[in-house]
């Protein structure tokens, strides 16, 4: 990577370190403190707070005493400063806690953020994938020279003595469920305003919380409101957005496990010191490298008047920008090698050798070259060394097994670990998105008699309406350009939208392909859609829908399915669940109000276009399996190019 620099955290430190540590730094800043700094004091005080307030009191039918005492008191649990002290022993803290690691990090994007730091306010937009994102990430920018930012963060870190040091660290700790909290809600929108009215950095997840697919998460709006709310009120023209995405080689160990059982149904365990302890003591492996990247800054005021002159309402606004922000994170997030050889051992239902993994990786590689997508620390997917050193790096994790008994060594997938190896292909999902929506349109083309490229792309935008609340999709133009940059490059031609594409054509190209990744990119999702569209089905037009428990339905008829080969193991995850109702309340079949038969009919359509879906990837899936068997009878274990 050109202009890229590694820098690698030494271990070997003693296990004491930690609490020597947070000893040292509990002295410094008096744990006992609990004194706002002056900001918090001044906000307090301030005209705007205070009528805030007294509109708030009155639509509450509240005493304005009592609503203010509330609001303080919120503030004030809120209040983060930068005690030096405490900032330059949290770096030690920081380098100690992601010591498994290697950060790479570009110079001259750096560079880029610190001549824009001098007169903008950045508000950093993470994606969020460990705890230790936090200890990677901003401590890094204040090493650069780059202003020290104030992180929101959950208030479920805010246990003694974390909390207490990092809100001197500039850590705001944020309360999550507040839909019945309305003066919090105030407070919180209060102190985000001032940060933004006075040019504060800001570092938030624009997901809300760590993934647990290992894909990014549908954004969330609360904190982006308030920010935009704040940069109209002062018409700030210098705050800039600015999209980060983080990314591991390998999350800690123990980590992953726990966010995949979550996935499965799992209750979260709180966060307490004792967890602190134990979490910092098992970062003792070594899991390979940190990679941060950035996307293009966004400039929130000339958005939003972008935006609202296309005739956008407020939270159309919002949601837009959010969108935006998310699918450039996409854009910044690289492919890991990790990622590559987890696409290979989930599209084969044995064991690989190694020839058999780079055979099967190498479609991939020549796919990322050709759309120029970048690919992490710069690695050379096609190096037979680079795919071997992943695979022992995924066995020395636990994540994947080697058997060397026989005549070859061969990789396959460790027990119970399929949901762990599905978080590592999820993170290069974003890649490969359209290119399995451009198999389903070119399929849909096959299947039907006299079918055009517009049926083709009928089936595509089917599909995009389908997964809209899972993926990042472009505009519909841009999606048309995306789809049709797919069609050229499956079919050998030049992309030309205007150019007929009949069923033969469709059928070779697919036939041919030395890349199909439908099954392994859709059908996970799919499959968790119809989980849920079955239990709707069972479920019938009750007036009232206990979200928790049509969730833990799923769940149960999911690991039926599992275990009957219905779906895929990955499949069984609450996260997918969740998301497949957010469809289902978009297209109204959740509406208690609709009548009998019109919600019945709906639920079953939806029945009918997820198993048509099924079956469609299911066909692709074949035609891939019958591709590498003629390879193989050819004597060629590897695929060709077009």
């Amino acid at each position: 990577m050109v202009g890229c620099d590694r820098e690698s955290v030494g271990g070997g430190a003693k296990m004491t370190v930690l609490p020597d540590r947070l000893t040292r730094l509990l002295h410094l800043t008096g744990a006992a403190a609990t004194d706002a700094p002056d900001d918090a004091e001044a906000l307090l005080n301030s005209d705007g707070f205070l009528r805030a307030v007294v509109r708030l009191a009155s639509q509450l039918g509240r005493d304005e005493a009592d609503v203010r005492a509330e609001a303080a008191d919120y503030v004030r649990e809120m209040a983060a400063t930068h005690v030096p002290a405490v900032v330059c022993a949290w770096k030690a803290v920081s380098a100690w806690m992601i010591r498994g690691f290697q950060l790479v990090i570009d110079d001259d994007e750096l560079a880029k953020l610190r001549a824009l730091d001098r007169d903008h306010a950045l508000i950093f937009l993470i994606s969020h994938r460990s705890y230790l994102d936090q200890f990677s990430f901003p401590p890094r920018l204040t090493q650069e020279g780059i202003s020290p930012t104030f992180g929101l963060a959950g208030a479920n870190l805010n246990f003694f003595p974390l909390g207490t040091l990092a809100r001197r660290n500039g850590f705001i700790p944020v309360r999550r469920a507040t839909a019945d909290m309305p003066v919090y809600r105030l407070a919180l929108r209060a102190l985000v305003g001032q940060m933004v009215a006075s040019g504060r950095n800001l570092v938030w997840s624009i997901e809300g919380g760590r993934t647990r697919t290992g894909k990014l998460r549908p954004p969330r709006y609360g904190l982006l409101r308030y920010v935009t709310d704040a940069v109209e009120s002062v018409r700030s023209e210098r705050t800039l957005a600015v999209p980060v995405s983080i990314l591991f080689d390998q999350l800690p160990l123990h980590e992953v496990k726990l966010m995949t059982a979550e996935s499965r149904g799992l209750p979260k365990k709180p966060e307490n010191a004792r967890w602190l302890l134990s979490y910092a003591r098992s970062l003792r492996h070594r899991l390979g490298r940190i990679y941060i990247n950035f996307g293009s800054p966004v400039s929130l005021h000339a958005r939003m008047v972008a935006l609202r002159a296309d005739g956008l309402t407020d939270r159309q606004v919002v949601e837009r920008i959010a969108l935006d922000i998310c699918h450039r994170i996409n854009q910044a997030t690289p492919v890991t090698a990790t990622a590559a050889v987890c696409v290979a051992m989930l599209g084969e239902a044995r064991g690989l050798t190694l020839d058999e993994v780079c055979a099967t990786v190498a479609p991939l590689a020549r796919y990322l070259r050709a759309r120029g997508w970048p690919v992490a620390g710069g690695a050379d997917l096609t190096d037979r060394a680079t795919v071997s050193q992943t695979l022992h790096a995924l066995v020395g994790s636990g994540v994947l097994t080697c058997y060397s008994e026989g005549p070859a060594k061969v990789w396959g997938i460790g027990g119970d670990q399929h949901l762990i190896v599905a978080v590592y292909r999820n993170s290069a999902i974003h890649v490969l998105v359209m290119r399995a929506i451009a198999e389903l349109a070119l399929l849909a083309i096959v299947r039907i008699p006299g079918a055009t490229k517009r049926t083709g792309w009928e089936k595509a935008l089917a599909v995009r309406e389908l997964l809209k609340f899972d993926f990042f999709f472009a505009g519909r133009a841009e999606f048309a350009d995306e789809l049709w940059n797919e069609f050229a490059t499956m079919t050998g031609r030049r992309h030309d939208p205007s150019a007929p594409l009949d069923t033969e054509e469709a059928a070779r190209s697919l036939h041919e392909s030395d890349l199909l990744v439908a099954h392994l990119v859709l059908r996970p999702f799919i499959d968790a859609y119809r989980v849920v569209a079955e239990e709707l089905m069972n479920l019938g037009p009750a007036p009232d829908i206990d979200k928790e428990q049509l969730l833990t339905k799923c769940l149960r008829l999911a690991r039926q399915w599992s275990l009957q080969h219905r779906i895929t193991e990955e499949s069984v995850s609450g996260e997918m669940f969740a998301t497949a109702l957010k469809m289902a309340r978009h297209r109204g079949l959740l509406d208690a109000e609709a009548a009998r038969h019109v919600l019945m009919d709906g639920r079953a359509a939806l029945v009918t276009e997820l198993e048509d879906l099924q079956q469609s990837i299911d066909e692709l899936a074949r035609m891939r399996r019958n591709l590498r068997r003629s390879d193989t009878c050819r004597g060629n274990p590897g695929f060709h190019d077009r």
